[in-house]
């Protein structure tokens, strides 16, 4: 917690998501919601306790949580309190105790909510488990370290002709003519492993033998490609390891993914902003002021302004996206 409240000044944190109507979501209806959240830090110290959180839409309130006090109001308007005897550092809607089937809509936005899949780090060293074998199961989406993939890659590629479609275009876009397929042959106790296929090799390559920027490409595939994907993906510096002629295939794959979900990259990268060459995504920037980090979005005016004379790359490179209002 320290670490996080601006240079040990600030006494608590804060976080409100508002959210829009998805056209599919009969679930949510097609109203915003908003939720909050207050974070009061203890004294100096990193602890702390969950001062305030709410969610609503509109003029009706789902989840509230103030002075120690603690509510949660069904679809009939009937509200219940809620106990936070074992919660003080946890929040409601993470919760698994509260009574969720009195109200499917605060439910439904919760599981939204779990959903998110936030992909910061994957591990594709020597001993990491997607070059080794691993046990075959039915898995659909990556888990936030990857360590899935094999799992998620062997079901989606085996049963979904769009996905292997999407899988196969992808790596010839990358690698030429010379990739084939992606093989799962099985090992021992109900493992499986992943291989490549290329033409020109007598037998498919293992994935304990496959560069880490191979393996970080089809991770992010897999993310991306998927076609039913969480309510929300973020992913931590997508070029990290990746050769320059793969940022065009993940910025295209990022763009079609965006009309299915919301899509975040967090990038360090001019290279893979100018990969973005047909759709210019909502662009957020990091500042630094005082010591206090801030984060904005570019007005699309001033930004397509600026675009007229020099890409997004450019505007990196040169600073010049903290002028832009």
């Amino acid at each position: 917690m320290g670490a996080l409240v601006w240079d040990g000044r600030a006494e608590d944190i804060r976080v409100r998501i508002m959210t829009a109507p998805a056209e599919d979501d009969h679930e949510l209806g097609r109203e915003n919601f908003a939720y909050g959240l207050r974070l009061d830090r203890i004294g100096t110290s990193a602890g702390y306790t969950v001062g305030w959180e709410e969610l609503g839409r509109g003029d009706k309130v789902f989840l509230h949580r103030s002075d120690n006090q603690a509510s949660v109001t069904s679809v009939r308007n009937e509200k219940s309190d809620v106990g936070l005897e074992s919660l003080e550092g946890e929040a409601l809607l993470s919760t698994f105790s509260l009574p969720w089937h009195e109200n499917p809509v605060l439910g439904a936005f919760r599981s939204r909510m779990a959903s998110w899949g936030i992909y910061q780090y994957f591990d594709t060293g020597r001993d990491a488990p997607v070059r080794r074998g691993s046990v075959a199961r039915t898995e659909k989406r990556v888990d936030p370290d990857g360590e899935n993939l094999v799992s998620v890659l062997h079901t989606l590629y085996t049963q979904d002709r769009e996905f292997k479609r999407e899988i196969d275009d992808a790596m010839r876009a990358a690698f030429g003519p010379d990739f084939e397929e992606l093989t799962f042959p099985p090992e021992a106790d109900q493992r499986i492993q992943l291989r490549v296929a290329w033409k020109s090799l007598k037998r498919p390559q293992s994935a304990a033998d496959l560069s880490d920027g191979t393996l970080r490409f089809l991770f992010l595939l897999a993310i991306l490609a998927n076609p039913e994907p969480p309510a929300l993906i973020a992913i931590d510096e997508p070029e990290t390891g990746l050769h320059p002629s793969m940022l065009p295939i993940i910025a295209e794959y990022g763009a079609d993914a965006s009309t299915r979900t919301q899509v975040i990259f967090a990038s360090h990268s001019p290279e893979f902003l100018d990969s973005f060459r047909e759709t210019i995504p909502t662009t957020t920037v990091v500042e630094c002021r005082h010591g206090e980090t801030r984060i904005r979005n570019l007005s699309d005016d001033a930004l397509n302004s600026w675009l007229k004379e020099y890409s997004l790359g450019e505007i990196l490179r040169s600073s010049e996206a903290e002028i832009i209002e």
